[in-house]
């Protein structure tokens, strides 16, 4: 059973949305429906959800700073709006899909299709992930620090799949599935990141070199990562990315 969550300022839409999920009643369970982010981060970070159907313009905060606020999470998302601005950003948060509202009932069915998919592909490679050994007291040049609203968070940097641009912010997608944003811009991580085993492949995404699985050919290519995930790599790139891979 897939477990669930709504987060919409707009009471009359997350009913609307929560009338159209009955239809999934059969593989999909809504835990909790929140209408202000505030009490949201004060709950879902405690509830064990697999998705969260989230809107994008709320009062106080957007969809992008609350998940700033909440820091590490590793449930997925499907974002629900009646503003079309945010796909791209929405996308490189590897978000399940994008709807708008009011909702097509055919799309929700599409997107619930696409979520059993990632659910099923991140199981599959969770157990298997590979984890490149640590010390037992890994060293601060080991790790790199992502502040956010709600902490600093201290990663291991072998933990770490991609970084993917989301405007001004940075999504963090690590291993074991668990996501980070952080406001600052993939430039900034390009630059800290340089010298290490990353590498920015195309404008938006940089991958953490140990954990490609495989490169397809093509014009720039592209990489498979552990988790399954799929990056376009820019033409650019391709001979730098070669040269370090082989």
């Amino acid at each position: 059973m897939i477990r669930a969550a709504i987060l919409d300022d707009e009471v009359r839409g997350s009913k609307l949305l929560g009338q159209k999920l009955q239809h999934f009643k059969e593989e999909l369970q809504i835990l909790s429906v929140f209408d202000h982010p505030r009490e949201a981060l004060k709950k879902i970070a405690s509830m064990s959800i697999d998705v969260l159907f989230l809107d994008i313009e709320m009062p106080e905060m957007n969809a992008f700073q609350f998940l700033e606020h909440l820091g590490e999470f590793d449930f997925e998302i499907i974002f629900t709006t009646a503003y079309d601005t945010y796909t791209i950003e929405a996308l490189r948060l590897s978000a399940v899909d994008y709807l708008l509202k009011p909702v097509n009932e055919d799309e929700l069915r599409q997107a619930i299709e696409r979520l059993k998919k990632k659910l099923a592909t991140k199981a599959a490679h969770h157990p298997s992930t590979p984890v490149s050994p640590l010390p037992d007291k890994p060293s601060p040049r080991n790790r790199i620090s992502l502040p956010t609203a709600e902490g600093v968070h201290l990663i291991t940097k072998t933990h770490i799949l991609r970084i993917e641009a989301m405007s001004n912010y940075s999504a963090f997608i690590l291993i074991d599935g668990k996501k980070i944003v952080v406001s600052k811009t993939l430039k900034e991580y390009d630059a800290i990141l340089e010298n290490d085993v990353f590498m920015r492949v195309n404008r938006s995404v940089i991958v953490n070199l140990d954990h490609v699985v495989k490169y397809k050919r093509g014009d720039g290519g592209s990489l498979e990562l552990a988790d399954g995930f799929e990056v376009e790599v820019s033409p650019q790139k391709k001979e730098e990315l070669m040269t370090r891979l082989l």
